[in-house]
């Protein structure tokens, strides 16, 4: 019975690293040939300008609700803005993130978890900006984490 257990943890282990490689290697592979241009920088001015309208709007509403003038509530907003960007920790560099990838990719080949050409695809794929991410086309991760 054990004997059996063993193999069907084999079986199933090598079914997920195959499922890995594929996972990795077609993304990179699609990105490669994808000659399509990226987003232009009109779309992130749009972005901008829909965000500030949005304030603006908000401020505005909240000002009537609380019958204080619309200015000392932009302020006021304003104010706590940067007051939580300040409490922001600052960001790791696009090679800080590199550089701590490639060591986690290292230890996962060390410990027989990727083979070297998986690392070396995952880190071709990050260094494409395929991953989401600063410096990808994606987001931060569900705990608000960068990398992790």
């Amino acid at each position: 019975m054990i004997h059996r257990m063993s193999r069907k943890h084999l079986l199933a282990g090598l079914a997920a690293a195959g499922v890995l490689g594929v996972g990795i290697a077609a993304p990179t592979v699609a990105l490669a040939d994808d000659k399509s241009p990226s987003p232009s920088a009109s779309t992130s001015t749009d972005q901008q300008q829909q965000r500030t309208d949005r304030r603006a709007d908000f401020a505005e509403a909240l000002a009537k609700e609380l019958g204080v003038p619309t200015d000392k509530v932009t302020a006021a907003l304003e104010k706590l803005r940067e007051q939580r960007q300040d409490d922001r920790p600052e960001r790791p560099s696009t090679e800080d993130r590199q550089a701590a990838l490639k060591e986690r990719l290292d230890q996962a080949v060390k410990d027989g978890k990727l083979t070297q050409e998986q690392a070396d695809a995952v880190l071709k794929a990050a260094e494409a900006g395929v991953f989401p991410g600063p410096g990808g086309h994606g987001h931060r991760g569900g705990d608000g984490r960068w990398g992790r």
